[in-house]
């Protein structure tokens, strides 16, 4: 399977998302496209039980839609305590609409009373993962291909760190005693789960980098 010309379709309109795909594509000469551009195509409804069974339904809408090879993430916070929650409901897991801030606080509130520490004194609530699941779809052929990426953290009791999006300000790594939220966007893309999906999905490409 290939990935030709100049512009990739990403089947997303997080803002988070889209600028991550932008910096990891550049490098390839490659201009990401989001539905933003294309805002005659309904939102698809994320009703899968998997990343991947929601990262296929969005790359095949949308690829189909447009006739064109589409790429779809679909990524989220599954955390040990929670036998991992709030997994595929990452983005909505303080209700529908909810924003990045009501989602963390919601978490907070549901591991506050379980709370865990490590040997340093950091306040840590509990392990946790980022997920993440690419899979490019071609409609002329009808070719997938799928990617997956994580990284491990933990869940600190207060955010921190303005950069990133959705749970990075209480994803802390212990490795750089920062959370995500607090890393550079070449630090967080050289880690983070969407940044292994996207090397890994450039490597099933034959493209030496993402």
């Amino acid at each position: 399977m290939r990935l030709d010309g100049p512009i990739v379709i990403v089947a997303t309109k997080n803002k988070g998302k889209i600028r991550e795909f932008a910096h990891a594509f550049a490098p390839l000469g490659k201009e990401v496209k989001s539905m933003y551009d294309y805002p005659d195509i309904p939102d698809v409804v994320e009703d899968g039980k998997t990343f991947a069974e929601n990262a296929l339904k969005k790359a095949k809408a949308v690829g189909d839609a447009l006739g064109l090879p589409v790429l779809a993430d679909d990524s989220g916070l599954c955390v040990d305590l929670l036998d991992g929650a709030p997994g595929v409901y990452s983005a909505r897991y303080a209700g529908e609409g909810a924003s990045d801030h009501e989602n963390n606080i919601k978490l907070l509130d549901v591991l506050e009373s379980k709370q865990l520490g490590d040997d340093t004194g950091q306040p840590l609530l509990s392990p946790a993962q980022f997920v993440c699941t690419l899979i490019l779809y071609n409609p002329q052929t009808g070719e997938t291909l799928e990617s997956t990426g994580s990284v491990d953290g933990w869940i600190t009791t207060e955010t921190a760190g303005g950069g990133g999006f959705g749970y990075d300000p209480l994803f802390y790594l212990p490795e750089f005693e920062k959370t995500m939220a607090e890393l550079t966007l070449e630090q967080k893309q050289a880690i983070s789960h969407r940044g292994i999906a996207l090397r890994n999905l450039a490597t099933k490409l034959g493209h030496s980098q993402a």
